[in-house]
């Protein structure tokens, strides 16, 4: 057990100090075991953190993210955290302000992550296989960049199936009602 704990974390550290060395825009710790973003993470990539556009934490452990990750990270093109336990977002992703794709399928989201309707440059939304019932039809369809919502395999509510189609002019992907993800 120590053994594998050690390699995730030399596993993390070797793919921190890539970035950093690199000089690269993108942040991959992606299938690290993490429960958690790292808080030294923070100390070692506080110079270059304007400077990545790209952060993978996808297929994790990940229970939540914390306010410090949103503002750290406030250029953020795209975030990847798909695969996760996540079931909310702190109210800081307003902060990301340039974030242009999230993907957050395959978590426990049950609420809509409304916060994500505040963000001016976003044009997609990954949201497949969670628990949401119930879309903020009117405010995504107020959001000026938005071109493609995925919530496939969601228990939506018939309102929502029945409202969205004409309030919205963009793609927006749905299981038909009662439909099951496929296992994986």
């Amino acid at each position: 057990m120590l053994k594998k704990m050690g390699e995730a974390v030399a596993r993390v550290a070797r793919k921190v100090n890539e970035t950093v060395e690199s000089g690269s825009d993108t942040l991959d710790l992606a299938e690290c075991k993490l429960v958690s973003f790292p808080i030294g993470i923070y100390k070692v990539l506080r110079n270059v953190s304007d400077q990545i556009h790209l952060i993978t934490l996808a297929n994790n452990e990940l229970k939540s993210l914390t306010s410090k990750f949103m503002t750290t990270f406030s250029q953020l093109r795209e975030l990847h955290l798909e695969g996760n336990f996540l079931h909310r977002l702190p109210s800081e992703v307003t902060a990301l302000q340039h974030l242009k794709a999230i993907d957050l399928s395959r978590n426990q989201f049950q609420d809509f992550p409304e916060q994500l309707t505040t963000l001016p440059a976003l044009e997609t939304i990954n949201l497949e296989e969670n628990e949401i019932v119930d879309v903020p039809v009117e405010k995504l369809a107020a959001m000026p960049a938005l071109r493609c919502i995925n919530l496939r395999f969601n228990p939506l509510s018939a309102e929502v199936r029945v409202i969205a189609p004409p309030l919205i002019k963009f793609d927006m992907l749905m299981s038909p009602e009662g439909a099951r993800a496929p296992p994986l």
